[in-house]
């Protein structure tokens, strides 16, 4: 179920039992797994993909630009996937600076509320 008030750019790609709750944005280019539940005021940015029954909870920022000074406009090459099991409330997940620095959460993680992941993470299998 997709809240009405929420905003799915056309070229995202969401399976068909996602739910996302209201004020969320989801940019082109994104990918979620089935189950995948999206709370309320999240923003998932282009180039995100997101594996089955994850839970983003509210506010969370995925696949923004990284707080990162050696960033210079790369393409969101930086990355290459986020598949979560539990985010936090207010967890921001930034994109790798550079197309061979990637930023990767495995499965079964649970990310706390308010934790910024910059870039070149790996966490999880």
């Amino acid at each position: 179920m997709i809240h009405p008030h929420t905003y799915i750019h056309p070229n995202a790609n969401l399976a068909t039992n996602v739910k996302v709750d209201p004020f969320s944005v989801i940019h082109q280019n994104v990918e979620i797994g089935e189950g995948t539940w999206i709370g309320s005021n999240v923003t998932i940015m282009e180039g995100a993909k997101i594996g089955k029954n994850c839970r983003i909870f509210p506010g969370a920022v995925i696949a923004a630009i990284p707080q990162d000074l050696k960033y210079e406009g790369e393409s969101n090459n930086g990355l290459k996937l986020v598949i979560i099991q539990r985010s936090g409330n207010f967890v921001t997940i930034n994109r790798g600076s550079k197309e061979r620095w990637t930023t990767k959460v495995g499965s079964n993680c649970l990310i706390m509320a308010y934790s910024p992941y910059c870039s070149r993470l790996y966490c999880g299998r």
